[in-house]
């Protein structure tokens, strides 16, 4: 584990370093030639919204014509964390929140802690900040430990669990990192993915400076939608609040978030996260058998608790090209900090499309073996 300073973009425009495309998501994987292949690049779970919640949707069309209002989904978020609704801020998507942070805040060492989502760095670099960078080490299977962030550091930005590492760090340890004067990020886009959302810091009102971020487009299929949260103190939501344009969240957006948090969702949701633990069981060990076999090694990195799985692999690179062309996409690991061109991050699916993608990893590795 180490830590490094990342220059300020200049004008916001250069966002690598490194070799580190902060602004490559998954969805690159999956755009115009790789629109037809299997997509186990993006971590959104299902591949569109349950019927119950596409009518939610549908029925919000009809007040199109009037400005959004935000009040009742707000007001449902709250309830749902058992928070005040002046503690809640709904936003375009958790990368919203992102932008939001970085532009409102006045802070002088900001810190990221890395291999994770790539968007608060950009976002704090095309705001003009220095940001540093904790460098969690695969050796330490890219656990945290509080001590390594720097004690000046008055922004922190951590995930959990993590992407693209699938870490869930414990919520001791992010709550260790709390500081007078810090702003403490933590970003839970996947939280509702583990079982009992064990580890959440969301709805603790005890953390000082504590930030957390939610998302509902993972697992309800809405990433085209762009709905999430804020929860935090009621200045910083404030300052955030001011930050934002006028109306930032669309109509359809807001009734999906009042349906994403109402009881019936969240059992759908936990039922969800218990299927994606079992599909990702079913992912390890096959990738655990392909590693007894394969001659130059297949690690996946765990206990992983998110719905993906960082796995290295000699020649990922090639290994990434040859599975496109046997229908296959997965996400590259080397736009994050703290990875290289050795790291895959694959999505968790259902057991026969993991299934189908581990025979042609297998197909794969097997020819990288027979290469003299």
């Amino acid at each position: 584990m180490r830590t490094e300073d990342a220059a300020p973009a200049p004008g916001g425009r250069d966002l690598s370093r490194h070799g580190h495309d902060l602004r490559h998501h998954g969805d690159a994987e999956v755009r115009d030639d790789g629109s037809a292949l299997v997509d186990l690049a993006v971590n959104v779970r299902a591949g569109a919204p349950p019927a119950w919640l596409r009518e939610r949707i549908a029925d919000s069309l009809g007040s199109l014509a009037a400005y959004p209002d935000g009040r009742a989904a707000r007001a449902a978020v709250a309830a749902r964390h058992g928070l005040p609704v002046e503690r809640v801020l709904l936003t375009a998507g958790a990368a919203e929140a992102f932008v939001l942070l970085a532009r409102a805040l006045e802070v002088r060492r900001p810190v990221v802690v890395h291999p994770q989502f790539t968007e608060p760095e950009a976002a704090l670099r095309a705001a003009g900040h220095d940001v540093g960078r904790v460098l969690l080490r695969a050796e330490d299977g890219f656990r945290l430990d509080p001590a390594a962030v720097p004690e000046d550091a008055d922004l922190v930005v951590v995930g959990n669990p993590t992407n693209p590492t699938s870490v869930l760090h414990p919520a001791g340890a992010l709550a260790a990192l709390a500081r007078p004067g810090r702003v403490l990020v933590v970003d839970e886009a996947f939280m509702d993915a583990a079982p009992g959302e064990r580890q959440a810091l969301a709805g603790r009102t005890d953390v000082p400076g504590l930030v957390v971020l939610r998302s509902l487009t993972k697992t309800w299929g809405l990433a085209g939608l762009r709905i999430g949260y804020a929860l935090a103190d009621r200045a910083t939501i404030a300052a955030l609040s001011r930050a934002q344009p006028l109306w930032p969240v669309s109509a359809p957006a807001l009734a999906a978030a009042a349906a994403c948090v109402e009881p019936r969702a969240l059992a759908e949701a936990e039922a969800a996260a218990r299927q994606t633990a079992a599909d990702r069981s079913h992912l390890v060990a096959g990738l655990a058998a392909l590693a007894a076999l394969a001659a130059h090694g297949v690690h996946a990195t765990g206990p992983a608790a998110a719905p993906f799985v960082l796995v290295r692999i000699p020649g990922a690179a090639r290994v990434r090209r040859r599975l496109r062309e046997l229908g296959y996409a997965v996400r590259r690991g080397d736009t994050f900090p703290g990875l290289d061109e050795e790291w895959l991050r694959v999505a968790v699916r259902s057991r026969e499309v993991t299934d189908g993608f581990l025979e042609a990893l297998g197909d794969v590795l097997g020819a990288a073996g027979r290469c003299p």
